[in-house]
């Protein structure tokens, strides 16, 4: 398409492949899922080269830059050219943070034994 040219926000998000299917794409404008430069969106809204395009997805944001218009669903080479992501690193996982004990409430004080233990834990 030429550079001045635009299309619908879920056909675009399906063929760059953020989104498995088009109807899938439609639902998550439908639902207020897709953000067009901070704006809530209908599936109908144009996108035009420069926009940035927000989804949210269950386990996190997707946060993208139009770099080229598509009107079909391409490979995934052509579709990673077709956008600059901009999206957050996810947060460390769950094993990577340290764990801290939590006692029982009324299990009295901790041993010499366990307090040694939360020490060490906290690094002191």
């Amino acid at each position: 398409m030429e550079a001045g040219s635009s299309i619908r926000v879920d056909s675009w998000i399906w063929a760059v492949r953020l989104i498995k299917s088009r109807s899938l794409a439609t639902a998550a404008c439908r639902a207020g899922h897709v953000r067009v430069n901070g704006e809530k969106v209908k599936a109908a809204y144009s996108v035009r080269v420069g926009d940035e395009v927000r989804l949210r997805m269950p386990d996190a944001e997707r946060i993208v830059v139009v770099k080229r218009i598509l009107a079909k669903r391409v490979s995934a080479a052509v579709a990673a050219e077709s956008l600059t992501d901009n999206t957050p690193p996810p947060p460390p996982a769950r094993e990577d943070v340290p764990f801290v004990p939590i006692r029982d409430r009324g299990a009295g004080r901790p041993t010499k034994r366990e307090r040694r233990d939360i020490e060490k834990l906290r690094g002191h």
